[in-house]
Protein backbone atom coordinates (compact mmCIF):
# COMPACT_ATOMS: atom_id res chain seq x y z
CA UNK A 1 0.00 0.00 0.00
CA UNK A 2 0.62 3.38 -0.41
CA UNK A 3 1.35 6.04 2.46
CA UNK A 4 0.20 9.67 2.16
CA UNK A 5 4.05 10.65 2.68
CA UNK A 6 4.70 8.66 -0.55
CA UNK A 7 2.27 10.90 -2.57
CA UNK A 8 3.05 13.96 -1.49
CA UNK A 9 7.01 13.64 -2.09
CA UNK A 10 6.55 14.60 -6.11
CA UNK A 11 4.46 17.43 -5.13
CA UNK A 12 6.84 19.03 -2.74
CA UNK A 13 9.99 18.19 -5.64
CA UNK A 14 7.77 20.35 -8.07
CA UNK A 15 7.04 22.75 -5.45
CA UNK A 16 10.39 23.48 -4.70
CA UNK A 17 11.79 23.40 -8.39
CA UNK A 18 8.88 26.03 -9.20
CA UNK A 19 10.23 27.98 -6.12
CA UNK A 20 14.00 27.81 -7.48
CA UNK A 21 13.01 28.92 -10.70
CA UNK A 22 11.27 32.39 -9.82
CA UNK A 23 13.78 33.16 -7.42
CA UNK A 24 16.67 32.80 -10.21
CA UNK A 25 14.22 34.15 -12.67
CA UNK A 26 13.67 37.28 -10.29
CA UNK A 27 17.43 37.82 -9.75
CA UNK A 28 17.85 38.85 -13.45
CA UNK A 29 18.48 41.88 -15.30
CA UNK A 30 16.41 43.92 -16.82
CA UNK A 31 17.41 46.19 -19.91
CA UNK A 32 15.63 49.38 -20.27
CA UNK A 33 16.87 52.08 -23.42
CA UNK A 34 15.60 55.65 -23.15
CA UNK A 35 15.76 58.58 -25.42
CA UNK A 36 17.33 58.47 -28.52
CA UNK A 37 20.87 59.33 -30.40
CA UNK A 38 20.87 59.93 -34.08
CA UNK A 39 23.77 57.49 -35.65
CA UNK A 40 26.87 58.29 -37.18
CA UNK A 41 25.24 57.85 -40.82
CA UNK A 42 22.75 60.44 -39.76
CA UNK A 43 25.25 62.56 -38.22
CA UNK A 44 27.09 62.56 -41.02
CA UNK A 45 24.40 64.06 -43.60
CA UNK A 46 24.79 66.99 -41.38
CA UNK A 47 26.88 69.48 -42.62
CA UNK A 48 28.77 72.08 -40.19
CA UNK A 49 28.66 75.69 -41.18
CA UNK A 50 25.65 74.83 -44.04
CA UNK A 51 22.87 72.69 -41.80
CA UNK A 52 20.23 75.19 -40.18
CA UNK A 53 18.33 74.26 -37.42
CA UNK A 54 15.28 73.00 -39.99
CA UNK A 55 17.63 71.29 -41.87
CA UNK A 56 19.05 69.23 -38.78
CA UNK A 57 15.86 68.41 -37.27
CA UNK A 58 14.68 66.86 -41.02
CA UNK A 59 17.87 65.18 -41.11
CA UNK A 60 18.44 63.65 -37.55
CA UNK A 61 15.29 63.87 -36.08
CA UNK A 62 13.37 66.32 -33.26
CA UNK A 63 16.01 66.85 -30.18
CA UNK A 64 15.27 65.12 -27.08
CA UNK A 65 15.70 68.59 -25.48
CA UNK A 66 16.64 72.09 -26.42
CA UNK A 67 18.69 74.96 -24.90
CA UNK A 68 16.68 77.48 -22.76
CA UNK A 69 18.23 80.51 -24.94
CA UNK A 70 17.46 80.84 -28.49
CA UNK A 71 21.13 80.53 -29.77
CA UNK A 72 21.46 77.20 -27.87
CA UNK A 73 21.77 74.07 -28.85
CA UNK A 74 19.94 70.54 -29.80
CA UNK A 75 20.65 67.67 -27.08
CA UNK A 76 20.15 64.27 -28.01
CA UNK A 77 20.37 61.71 -25.12
CA UNK A 78 19.86 58.05 -25.48
CA UNK A 79 20.34 56.32 -21.59
CA UNK A 80 20.75 52.87 -20.96
CA UNK A 81 19.36 51.25 -17.21
CA UNK A 82 19.86 48.17 -15.78
CA UNK A 83 17.12 46.84 -12.96
CA UNK A 84 18.52 44.05 -11.07
CA UNK A 85 15.65 42.72 -8.59
CA UNK A 86 14.88 45.44 -5.79
CA UNK A 87 17.39 47.15 -5.97
CA UNK A 88 17.96 50.62 -6.94
CA UNK A 89 18.00 50.71 -11.12
CA UNK A 90 21.38 51.40 -12.48
CA UNK A 91 22.79 53.44 -15.43
CA UNK A 92 24.83 51.54 -17.61
CA UNK A 93 25.55 53.63 -20.44
CA UNK A 94 24.34 57.18 -21.18
CA UNK A 95 24.96 58.46 -24.78
CA UNK A 96 24.81 62.86 -25.84
CA UNK A 97 25.23 64.50 -28.88
CA UNK A 98 25.20 67.74 -28.37
CA UNK A 99 24.59 70.13 -31.73
CA UNK A 100 25.29 74.04 -31.23
CA UNK A 101 24.31 76.76 -33.48
CA UNK A 102 25.27 80.22 -33.88
CA UNK A 103 23.46 83.32 -33.97
CA UNK A 104 22.23 83.07 -37.71
CA UNK A 105 20.75 79.09 -36.38
CA UNK A 106 23.58 77.62 -38.45
CA UNK A 107 25.19 74.32 -37.31
CA UNK A 108 28.81 75.53 -35.61
CA UNK A 109 29.74 72.18 -33.89
CA UNK A 110 28.80 68.35 -33.45
CA UNK A 111 29.57 66.75 -30.16
CA UNK A 112 29.42 63.18 -28.67
CA UNK A 113 29.77 62.51 -25.06
CA UNK A 114 29.31 59.49 -22.91
CA UNK A 115 29.96 57.66 -19.53
CA UNK A 116 33.01 55.85 -21.11
CA UNK A 117 34.39 59.72 -21.89
CA UNK A 118 34.41 59.94 -18.03
CA UNK A 119 31.99 62.90 -18.45
CA UNK A 120 28.28 62.10 -16.34
CA UNK A 121 25.63 63.53 -17.98
CA UNK A 122 23.38 64.00 -14.79
CA UNK A 123 19.73 64.06 -16.27
CA UNK A 124 17.49 65.85 -13.52
CA UNK A 125 13.74 67.29 -13.66
CA UNK A 126 13.58 70.66 -11.56
CA UNK A 127 9.58 70.25 -9.83
CA UNK A 128 8.60 73.42 -8.01
CA UNK A 129 7.73 72.13 -4.33
CA UNK A 130 4.47 73.26 -2.73
CA UNK A 131 4.04 74.74 0.26
CA UNK A 132 0.66 72.82 1.14
CA UNK A 133 2.77 68.78 1.57
CA UNK A 134 3.51 70.39 4.75
CA UNK A 135 0.23 71.01 6.38
CA UNK A 136 -2.36 68.74 7.72
CA UNK A 137 -5.78 68.91 7.51
CA UNK A 138 -6.30 70.67 10.94
CA UNK A 139 -3.41 72.75 10.19
CA UNK A 140 -4.66 74.52 6.99
CA UNK A 141 -8.17 74.32 8.66
CA UNK A 142 -7.26 76.36 11.79
CA UNK A 143 -4.73 78.29 9.09
CA UNK A 144 -8.35 80.04 7.51
CA UNK A 145 -10.10 80.86 10.32
CA UNK A 146 -8.51 84.44 10.39
CA UNK A 147 -9.26 84.48 6.45
CA UNK A 148 -13.09 83.80 7.00
CA UNK A 149 -15.40 87.17 6.34
CA UNK A 150 -19.01 86.19 7.83
CA UNK A 151 -20.12 89.33 5.61
CA UNK A 152 -19.07 87.41 2.76
CA UNK A 153 -21.40 84.36 3.65
CA UNK A 154 -24.31 87.01 4.48
CA UNK A 155 -23.88 88.82 1.46
CA UNK A 156 -24.12 92.30 3.27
Amino acid sequence: MFKTADLLKPAYRIAILGATVGVLTACTSIYRNHGYVPSEEDLAQVQVGVDTRDSVIQAVGAPSSAGILEESGYYYVSTRMRHYGPRKPEVVSRQLVAISFDQRGVVRNIERFSLADGRVVPLERRVTDSSIEDKTFLRQLLGNLGNFNPGSVLNQ
